[in-house]
């Protein structure tokens, strides 16, 4: 999936656009990669990828992230942190942007500081969405995604889940359907990512596709036993 060393990754809320992204930076690390993780995403103010800061700088992974309740006006504070990390050819980036029109606003604002050429932007769609059912849903909303980031997305990924209750004929027709959006779009499904607990279901499966395989970081404490947790955060890292 990370074919480029500037990776961006987009799409809406619900997504899994930051799980991919905190996997992401973990595997480019234990890769030997010096990475670096953009989060932009200031749609989703209780799950970010700054909420594994902690757990990515133990791991050797840069988190850069606007710090303060307005994210719009602490951006430029960033823009040459991540000026100087995209330019450092010997740096990895990957960047965890808005998760609608409105986020990507974030992205488009930087459009001076991160190349068009060169950089990898991928929409992760997730068809058990309530704003992306159907192939159609996917369209718009990268259209949309990038006129206000004012960036083109070169691919999708796929990863269409139902959480816990996630089946392998769930994500497998979330693959198909994220086919017809691409051919739309006219680009290709660059990776399927499927939940650590169905590899083996869909190990053989015939994709054409990398099968990408999560393992969640952080997850909502809903998850959690009552024992574990009387009162928190809406999600935890662990």
């Amino acid at each position: 999936m990370y074919s480029s060393r500037i990776t961006i990754l987009v799409g809406h809320f619900g997504s899994g656009k930051t799980e991919i992204a905190i996997n992401g930076a973990q595997a480019l690390a234990r890769a030997g990669r010096r990475v670096v993780l953009v989060d932009l995403d200031v749609v989703k103010p209780y799950f970010r990828s700054r909420s594994a800061r902690a757990v990515l700088a133990a791991q050797g992974i840069e988190v850069v992230a606007p710090q303060g309740e307005n994210v719009f006006a602490d951006l430029p504070i960033i823009v040459p942190t991540i000026r100087a990390a995209v330019r450092d050819p010997a740096r990895t980036v990957l960047v965890d942007a808005g998760g609608d029109p409105t986020g990507a606003r974030a992205l488009g604002s930087l459009a001076d500081a991160i190349p068009e050429e060169g950089v990898d932007t991928l929409a992760v769609v997730n068809f058990r969405r309530p704003f992306t059912t159907t192939a159609a849903d996917a369209v718009t909303m990268v259209r949309a995604i990038e006129a206000a980031a004012r960036r083109r997305v070169t691919g999708l990924v796929s990863n269409t889940h139902l959480l816990g209750e996630t089946t392998a004929e769930v994500v497998l027709h979330g693959y198909g359907l994220a086919c017809q959006a691409g051919e739309e779009l006219g680009v290709p499904v660059r990776a399927v990512v499927v939940d650590e607990a169905l590899e083996g279901e869909l190990a053989g499966a015939r994709l054409g596709a990398e099968l990408t395989v999560l393992k969640r970081v952080v997850r909502p404490p809903f998850e959690l036993s009552r024992r574990q947790r009387t009162t928190g955060p809406l999600f935890v890292v662990h």
